[in-house]
């Protein structure tokens, strides 16, 4: 009974699933805007080529 109380007692299991899904929110939104980032610089040099492309005719 001793053990199973001590069990239910510690808490170092539960800080560290805390501290992991707070990496892994920080991820998430990390890549959210990497990705959103990325679209948007995929357009803007896009645009760029485009208007580097008719310049010359």
């Amino acid at each position: 009974m001793t053990l199973i109380n001590r069990f239910l007692a510690d808490q170092s299991g539960a800080t560290a699933i805390e501290y992991g899904l707070i990496a892994a929110g920080i991820s998430v939104a990390i890549i959210t805007v990497v990705n959103t980032l990325g679209t948007q610089l995929t357009n803007t040099f896009t645009t760029i080529s485009t208007k580097l492309g008719t310049a010359g005719n």
